[in-house]
């Protein structure tokens, strides 16, 4: 049976099921009728006349994957494999470059590269535009043909032309690997936690608490507070958002999902209990920080949880809902927007952070060597019951040298956020306590 049969078809249903008698829904059944059979003629046409021949399943899901890519650039078809690809990728683990990519203008471009993966070590950073895949243009092929070029056998290189802002186009050749994300790191940074969420998967909520647990025992009391890193996560999965959010929060509204039609509005709220015990929150955010790390930093900045810092977030307020389809993948439509416990919708606007801190290079400055007081001469001694010279820090490191990594010295808006949080912690404990 031919496409245009089958279209026929169903129109003539949509033609002879009672309505509620408007003349306007009969008009509208007439168009509908009109359009399917305009699309029945192209399929006829293109299956018959096109110059090489292509098969009723290539020109089908090509017809579908142009009307979801048109509506916006998250909605989208997936085949069979793709379909598959996916839901091991929410499992975390999956082979490819390790990048979360969007369109715009007819390129790829990157949302974030994934912690410690071929993209991110290649140097790959958000709001790169890729134009060349191995060099043939990006220009013209749907995200999802893009995504399966960038994919492939494990081992095997490909070559990626980006465009990147202040810069001249340039080449980067990436070695394909098997991506597992490890989507929560810890570490103490004195007596502050510090916790990265590298995607919202489906280990993220499990992954916080089992870290909280660790920083807990190994400062035996005496946490400051909590950096909850979230720059370049590029989103995942709302259950998570809701669910690490949660974490932090003892009561009110995380997030609220509104659709076409009102009645399917959803509100998540928050249960008692707090990981943190109140403790001080700073939550680090940047471009690439996108979906569901947005929801995070947002139920949090409206809660007045936590203080957010960096730059602004990328703005992605909606949400996509796969829907499996029968033998033939699945595809994912954008059925609602989300929109903070505040009502704000940051779709196209992003989270802005409470106090921006852009990220910068850090560079000692050594400057000319000044008389001290203890350096004059005949100067007065310290008397009884000074503090001993070179004193050691609570961190074991004396005069309070870090013992962090280069790496970590130079990152200036995790220096800052320590910063902050252990500047709230001192100031908390000096505040006078009031009898209840």
């Amino acid at each position: 049976m031919t496409l245009r049969k089958l279209v026929l078809g169903a129109a003539v249903a949509l033609l002879v099921v009672p309505s509620a008698g408007a003349a306007a829904e009969n008009e509208t059944d007439a168009d509908t009728y009109r359009l399917l059979n305009l699309l029945g003629d192209v399929f006829e046409r293109v299956r018959a006349d096109y110059v090489e021949e292509a098969t009723d399943k290539e020109l089908i899901e090509a017809a579908i994957t142009g009307m979801l890519t048109s509506l916006d650039p998250h909605s989208s078809y997936l085949n069979a494999k793709n379909y598959r690809e996916m839901q091991v990728q929410t499992h975390g683990e999956f082979s490819g470059l390790g990048i979360e990519v969007t369109m715009e203008g007819g390129l790829v471009k990157v949302v974030s590269p994934i912690d410690d993966t071929p993209a991110f070590r290649a140097g790959l950073e958000p709001n790169d535009l890729i134009s060349h895949l191995d060099g043939e243009a990006v220009l013209g092929l749907t995200l999802a043909q893009a995504i399966e070029k960038m994919r492939g056998r494990v081992g095997t290189d490909i070559r990626l032309t980006v465009r990147r802002n202040g810069r001249e186009p340039f080449d980067v050749t990436i070695t394909r690997a098997i991506i597992k994300i490890r989507s929560v790191r810890s570490r103490l940074e004195g007596n502050v936690g510090y916790v990265r969420i590298t995607s919202f998967n489906e280990q993220a909520d499990k992954g916080l608490k089992k870290a909280i647990e660790k920083i807990n025992e190994e400062v035996d009391g005496a946490l400051q507070g909590i950096v909850l890193d979230l720059r370049n996560n590029p989103g995942g999965l709302l259950d998570q958002a809701v669910a690490v959010s949660d974490a932090f929060l003892d009561k009110g509204e995380i997030v609220s999902t509104r659709s076409r039609k009102p009645e399917n509005t959803q509100r998540f709220n928050a249960r008692p209990g707090d990981l943190a015990e109140g403790l001080p929150i700073v939550v680090l955010v940047n471009g690439g920080s996108a979906s569901a790390s947005e929801i995070v930093a947002g139920a949090l900045q409206d809660h007045g949880r936590a203080i957010v810092l960096g730059t602004k977030s990328f703005g992605k307020g909606s949400v996509q809902t796969i829907v499996p389809l029968s033998g033939h993948g699945a595809m994912r439509l954008t059925t609602a927007r989300y929109y903070t416990p505040s009502g704000r919708s940051i779709q196209g606007t992003g989270i802005e952070p409470d106090i921006e801190v852009a990220q910068a290079r850090i560079e000692a400055v050594n400057g000319p060597k000044r008389r001290r007081e203890a350096d004059l001469r005949g100067s007065l001694d310290k008397g009884a019951g000074g503090a001993q010279e070179g004193t050691t820090k609570e961190n074991g490191d004396k005069d309070g040298e870090s013992s962090a990594s280069e790496s970590r010295r130079q990152d200036y808006q995790l220096i800052r956020a320590l910063d902050l949080v252990r500047g709230l912690s001192m100031f908390a404990e000096r505040l006078p306590q009031t009898a209840n």
